[in-house]
């Protein structure tokens, strides 16, 4: 069954111009992994802060086998040292 990955993330201005390529460079290698649907990043245009991570994956265990890969749990520890927080996931099935 389908599922969908929701990421909330939050970045001052000063260090969005970091965040954006790692968010790219996730994006490039979500792609090649099984199971793999589709993906977007949204910016809040009331609070540019925002960001929201959208990905459609054919499964649960499809999305956590990439979660749990070294290259993009690099990433993503990346991620949270630049944001200060570690990331966090929701998974939502479709019903």
């Amino acid at each position: 069954m389908a599922v969908k990955i929701i990421i909330n993330r939050k970045v001052s201005k000063e260090k969005e111009k970091e965040l954006r390529p790692l968010l790219i460079q996730l994006r490039a290698m979500a792609t090649a992994q099984p199971g793999y649907i589709s993906g977007e990043t949204l910016r809040n245009v009331d609070r540019p802060e925002e960001y929201l991570v959208i990905s459609t994956w054919q499964s649960v265990d499809n999305w956590k086998t990439w979660a749990s890969t070294k290259e993009r749990s690099e990433i993503q520890g990346k991620i949270d040292a630049l944001l200060g927080i570690k990331t966090e996931y929701n998974l939502y099935l479709y019903e």
